[in-house]
């Protein structure tokens, strides 16, 4: 854990943090935004498998959202990440990951993360991987939405990042 990660305050997401969520994730202009009524919902309904991370003043300057996979109960489906501008390259991402996973693992016996990563992200794709690094876990990558599945413009694909078995 870095200094700037000592100092940082995690923990789930309340409703009024919803806005902040939305505005972290229209101004990383690299996430697909969802309607800002959605991340109040998220908030809401699944504040207990989220993660944010607020500033010295309390506010979000990082999210993590995520579910519980309700075919696969231990594992955690990361939806989206994302760091204000202003506080990225100080490892908050990580933090968030980091977090929640051994949060959940302890809470809900999680053993796996999923996530979905463009082939063009490799900033996720850096933070996923160092992730299972670091707990010595495999990963495997598929196709899990093509390209051709979306049908609101050009897409690229969706490749499922697997990661696991994870302890904690």
């Amino acid at each position: 854990m870095t200094a700037a990660q000592a100092d940082l305050l995690i923990d789930r997401p309340a409703v009024a943090d919803g806005a902040a969520l939305w505005r972290i994730a229209k101004d990383s202009e690299t996430l697909d935004l969802n309607s800002s009524y959605s991340y109040l919902l998220w908030c809401r309904d699944f504040a207990g498998t989220s993660a944010v991370a607020r500033g010295a003043d309390g506010s979000p300057i990082g999210f993590l959202t995520g579910y519980v996979r309700p075919e696969q109960p231990h594992t955690l489906l990361v939806w989206q990440v994302a760091v204000d501008a202003a506080h990225r390259g100080r490892g908050i991402a990580a933090a968030l990951l980091e977090s929640l996973a051994a949060r959940l693992g302890a809470e809900r016996g999680i053993s796996w993360v999923e996530t979905t990563i463009t082939p063009d992200n490799a900033a996720s794709e850096r933070l996923f991987t160092s992730f299972a690094e670091r707990h010595g876990a495999t990963v495997s990558r598929e196709v899990l939405f093509d390209s051709g599945l979306f049908p609101d413009g050009p897409h690229e694909s969706e490749v499922l990042y697997r990661i696991g078995p994870l302890t904690f």
